[in-house]
């Protein structure tokens, strides 16, 4: 049995510099508490270095030089550990949740699709690395082993079996993690790495200890065994972002969101899916925002993108989230960012053999929201017919994947009329109460023929009612009523009518 482990040392250090990788050169140490009770709980080598220790009071840290204080985010932190273990499943199915900052993966079969035990390892490295998480990783025979390993030696570390007890010898008995009591015997003891306690007569080591003494020499000497218990996967893809300072404009902001869509697709890949839907919560200051004191809901901005087809490209879905921003700017500065993902299969397509490559459907929702941004989203989708008698009784409704397939009516010759939005204003003569002349946009028509009236209304009830009387004409231009005979081909056939209020009339369309 291979057992590899994914440690990540400081956890909540690792989270914080996942956030803001630049920082990830200086002196980090982060907070936790209110005042006056705030205190460090984690720091990196090189706060350390600077003497900064976990238990400090706020006041001590920042009498350090050039150190970079933050505050603990639970959301950041789950959204970090969620990616940890998108990149474990990217490999394996069996993986156990031990830690927020420790993972194992059983390598059982692997090695046929990804190499060696050493190739498997690095690929779990640069996955994390991908989801902006530096790691340690250690595959040994059980996960005890892989776990010791993991916390204690940097980078990537594979031990043989049979070889833990050399391998691990060296490591501090701290790294076991044995009660305070049982630290301090071994202090007094001498007891200082794995080597010192896995020498200890075990049957003394029993009486003074008891089991708990025993299970530590076990973990020292590397020769313990249990099962792993797999974690069922949660496909919940959320990246959030705490700001230190309020932002109040867009390109800052596009910045922003730009890092959380890298990391959400990044996690995306590593499960082999796609999105068609991101839900974008950007939270208000509300000392800014003067409807975030009425009431708390409206202390957060949400916006919705919604896709035809999965897609899977960070650069994409920002640009259609500036896009959506620029309509839609949120009406305070944004002090908290959080990003959510819907799964779904990617879209599988095969272009023909002799076939044109088909554009990508990413192009076209960048169009279409472009174009919303000048015409309006309200006027940008497919027409719905509603069912009315009114004319022009329709809705747009976007565009999406999810939408009815109609079949496709049997071939027939049919008739179809474009509508003129709105309808052109027009002088009509009438003869025994039938159109006898028409004249609209500086032309003057003779009618040929006229089919109607169709006399309609409805909504009474409202201040939108409406009421009209309907006629088909096949009109001619009034300069070719000759003696000529009329050339069919010539003529036009148009859809008038006449508001029944103002007795208006107006030219609908015209037939193709």
């Amino acid at each position: 049995m291979r057992i590899a482990c994914v440690y990540v040392p400081d956890f909540p250090v690792a989270v914080v510099i996942r956030a803001a990788p630049e920082i990830c050169s200086r002196a980090v140490a982060v907070l936790e508490g209110k005042p006056p009770l705030t205190k460090v709980i984690a720091t990196n080598q090189s706060a350390r270095q600077k003497g900064i220790a976990s238990g400090m009071t706020l006041l001590q840290a920042e009498a350090c030089p050039a150190i970079q204080l933050r505050w603990r985010s639970a959301a950041q932190e789950a959204a970090a550990h969620a990616a940890l273990l998108d990149c474990a499943h990217a490999l394996s199915p069996t993986v156990e949740d031990a830690a927020a900052d420790t993972v194992f993966i059983d390598l059982a079969g692997l090695e046929h699709l990804f190499g060696s035990p050493q190739k498997i390892a690095r690929q779990l490295a640069d996955a994390c690395s991908q989801v902006g998480l530096e790691t340690q990783v250690a595959v040994a025979q059980n996960p005890d082993a892989a776990l010791h390993a993991a916390c204690g030696f940097a980078g990537i570390t594979v031990i043989e079996a049979g070889a833990e007890a050399e391998r691990l010898g060296g490591l501090p008995v701290e790294i076991l993690q044995p009660p305070p009591e049982i630290l301090e015997i071994f202090d007094r003891w001498g007891v200082r790495s794995f080597h010192d306690l896995a020498a200890l007569p075990s049957l003394a080591l029993s009486q003074r200890l008891g089991q708990a003494g025993l299970e530590l020499q076990r973990k020292a000497r590397g020769i313990t065994n249990r099962d792993l218990v797999p974690l069922q996967p949660t496909l919940q893809f959320v990246e959030s972002l705490e700001l230190e300072s309020p932002v109040a404009l867009l390109e800052p902001l596009a910045f922003l969101l730009a890092r959380l869509l890298e990391q959400v697709c990044a996690r995306l890949a590593m499960r082999s899916l796609a999105t068609n839907e991101l839900h974008l919560t950007l939270q208000l200051d509300p000392s800014a925002s003067e409807e975030a004191t009425a009431a708390p809901a409206q202390c957060t901005h949400e916006r919705v993108i919604k896709l035809p087809v999965p897609i899977l490209d960070s650069k994409v879905f920002l640009k259609l989230l500036q896009l959506d921003l620029q309509e839609n700017p949120p009406q305070a500065p944004i002090v908290k960012i959080t990003l959510e993902a819907e799964p779904a299969r990617p879209r599988v397509a095969q272009n023909g053999l002799f076939a044109s490559a088909s554009l990508p459907p990413e192009r076209l929702e960048l169009t279409l929201a472009r174009i919303a941004g000048v015409v309006g989203r309200e006027r940008l989708g497919q027409a719905q017919l509603l069912d009315r008698h009114s004319p022009d009784a329709f809705v747009m409704q976007p565009f999406g994947h999810n939408q009815k397939e109609h079949k496709p009516p049997p071939r027939r010759r049919v008739m179809a009329m474009r509508r003129f939005r709105p309808p052109v204003a027009a002088r009509v003569s009438l003869r025994r109460g039938t159109p006898h002349t028409l004249a609209f946009r500086g032309t003057r028509y003779q009618v040929i023929n006229a089919a109607g009236p169709w006399r309609s209304s409805g909504g009474w009830w409202s201040p939108n009612s409406w009421a009209r009387e309907e006629w088909d004409l096949a009109l001619r231009p009034a300069a070719s009523s000759s003696g000529k005979k009329w050339d069919e081909d010539a003529g036009a056939l148009y859809r008038i009518f006449q508001d029944s209020e103002s007795r208006r009339w107006f030219v609908e369309g015209s037939y193709d």
